[in-house]
């Protein structure tokens, strides 16, 4: 297809863009089919171009182009089919990033496991943040970097060669060059990698896999402005008070967790959690003498949580995942003295994970004896005295609750708790999430802070305005959604009274733990175990698709919460646990309401349901 009519093309797209394209942070689930995402997309994007239908309503309704906006979403799908189209090249062979140095991490990640040699060519510099003897020694990649000057030709090399070039524009490569991999970076909008040849095909999953793990795919909002640029769209830049916005954050952040340590804002929840085990692994290695590390996640937590902790594990020899047992009958207090006594044995250095309340089954542990296991004095196999454990708590449910204070529950114990951002802090705007530390912890932050930078994983100007915007009414937002979900799940067990609620006790949230998200097993029937599950799944997915189709102004087939206005409703196992081992998959309904909804109308529809059953 020619060049230009697919850029007139993207041009009318641009001008007739869905709202959604640029503001939705997590996927439709009723528009989105999980073994197809990007291609079907994709296919019937091609279908509009063949047809040159660009009606914001047609393009509206194209399915969901990746499970969630960090792996990538409808623009950054339309950016990097053009500018494969433009080089003639397979669409997959184009990955963009917010990250300028997530990319060449990738590609360091997928040799380390091939042990093959890596030479890292750059036009002009490196970034500053590439700290190279860091990602050798505590990422443990190996490679080579040199400065690749006007004119000269590419050296030979036994091994992958990447081309890395900060140019203007970003959407522009030379692919006669003859090199394996090109990196164009700009650093207002990210980053975009071509993967060139059919020999590195394989390396193409993995590449979008760190994306989907360790940091996000370009915003919706810069993508925007790579396309406008692309097709020399009118293009207006917006501008920034970016240190203005950030004293606001630091400051939100301080108000919410009630102490005063550094903190740290990321491009995603996820880029904050790498950014605390890298740091946390970095600071081991340097004051630890290489004894083993041990990381305690709960297997069945949310996946991306538990897939990214084993995707360290396997870089680094001397780092292991342990299984915490959290849910569902098993007792997270129990669970830690017995992974801790086991890591104590071996000399080892414990960084534990966990969520409060835990995911899906909004269960909290009894702090008082969570606080006595975690400052439990033990000794090593050797009569020594045992490294105390780092606990690094996810507190995105109730990210109102003081767990950090001086004067808290979790003050004897070294304590580091993060928030996804595309939850309460931004109401589900956009995806940057934040991390802080109790006074026992505050020295680690330094680490955390350096690794956030090395990755390039912080908030960009926009998210960090955005979560200026909406954080300072964070725990109105909070409390408002939380009498909602009370209100529903009294009405639920006052109508159904036969179906198995999860939510916070009366008792819980007079200490402060209010969430807005309640898991749901309805009742089931049947002669046989494999009956009564399959009739329970069905009746789940009976529930979601009366309510998304009888209130579909509120009611969304989603995985998020914390957002401004309506209700989402979403199925963990095929959704938030998509990685989780089978056995460890909860299949049952998670509610997540928002303090701005028809709660009387989502009970009309519900007793409807309760009548039909």
């Amino acid at each position: 297809m020619q060049e230009q009519t697919i850029l007139n093309y993207i041009k009318n797209v641009i001008t007739n863009l869905p709202t959604d394209w640029l503001n939705l942070t997590t996927h439709r689930l009723d528009i989105y089919n999980e073994q197809l995402a990007k291609t079907e997309f994709l296919d019937q994007f091609e279908n509009l171009l063949k047809n040159n239908n660009y009606d914001a309503a047609s393009l509206n309704e194209l399915p969901t182009a990746y499970d969630y906006i960090r792996l990538g979403h409808p623009l950054s799908c339309v950016l990097e089919w053009s500018i494969s189209q433009i080089n003639k090249i397979g669409t997959e062979q184009v990955i963009s990033f917010s990250s300028i140095n997530i990319p060449i991490l990738a590609i360091l990640r997928k040799n380390l496991f091939e042990n093959k040699n890596t030479l890292i060519l750059f036009k002009n510099e490196l970034p500053k943040s590439f700290d190279i003897e860091t990602v050798k020694k505590i990422y443990g990649y190996n490679f080579e970097v040199q400065k690749l000057n006007e004119n000269q030709e590419i050296p030979d090399f036994n091994g992958s060669i990447i081309l890395f070039e900060d140019k203007k524009d970003i959407c522009d490569f030379d692919y006669s060059h003859n090199v394996d991999f090109f990196i164009n970076t700009r650093k207002d909008l990210g980053s975009i990698l071509l993967v060139k040849g059919e020999n590195n095909k394989n390396y193409i999953s993995e590449i979008q896999h760190v994306r989907r793990r360790e940091t996000i795919a370009m915003t919706p909002a810069n993508t925007l402005i790579a396309l406008q640029e692309l097709t020399n769209s009118s293009c207006n830049i917006p501008s920034f008070d970016y240190q203005a916005d950030k004293k606001t954050v630091l400051n939100s952040i301080k108000n919410i967790t009630g102490i005063n340590t550094k903190a740290v804002v990321g491009s995603s929840g996820l880029s904050i959690q790498y950014a605390i085990v890298m740091g946390l692994i970095d600071h081991a290695i340097e004051n630890y003498n290489g004894r083993p590390i041990k990381i305690v996640v709960p297997p069945n937590c949310y996946g991306g949580t538990n897939d990214q902790a084993r995707r360290v594990a396997a870089c680094l020899d001397n780092v292991e995942v342990m299984d915490l047992p959290v849910d569902g009958g098993s007792d997270m207090v129990n669970s830690i003295d017995l992974v801790l006594e086991k890591i104590a044995e071996q000399n080892a250095v414990p960084y534990i994970i966990a969520e409060i309340p835990t995911n899906p089954r909004v269960e909290v542990p009894d702090l008082i004896k969570l606080k006595d296991v975690l400052s439990k004095k033990r000794n090593t196999a050797s009569g020594n005295l045992a490294i105390p454990p780092v606990f690094i708590l996810d507190q995105t449910f109730c990210p109102n609750v003081h767990f950090l204070g001086n004067n808290e529950i979790l003050a004897p114990i070294q304590t580091i708790a993060y928030v996804s951002g595309s939850k309460f802090p931004s109401g589900g705007r956009c995806t940057a999430g934040y991390c802080t530390a109790n006074t026992k912890a505050a020295h680690l932050m330094e680490k955390i802070e350096y690794h956030i930078q090395l990755c390039d994983n912080e908030a960009t100007e926009l998210q960090m305005e955005i979560l200026a915007q909406q954080m300072p009414s964070m725990n109105q937002r909070i409390s408002d959604a939380y009498k909602n979900t009370r209100e529903f799940v009294s009405f639920i067990e006052k109508e159904l009274p036969d179906a198995k609620i999860n939510f916070v006790s009366e008792e819980l949230a007079l200490l402060g733990f209010t969430p807005s998200v309640f898991s749901l097993d309805l009742p089931t029937k049947g002669d046989t175990k494999e009956e009564r599950e399959i009739y329970k799944r069905e009746l789940n997915l009976k529930l979601i698709n009366l309510m998304i189709s009888e209130i579909p102004s509120e009611s969304k087939y989603c995985v998020s919460y914390g957002q401004l206005k309506g209700c989402y409703w979403t199925i963990p196992a095929t959704s938030t646990q998509g990685t989780t081992k089978e056995e460890d998959k909860d299949y049952i309904a998670r509610v997540a309401l928002s303090g701005n909804m028809n709660l009387n109308l989502h009970k009309k529809v519900f007793l409807d349901f309760v009548k039909e059953i």
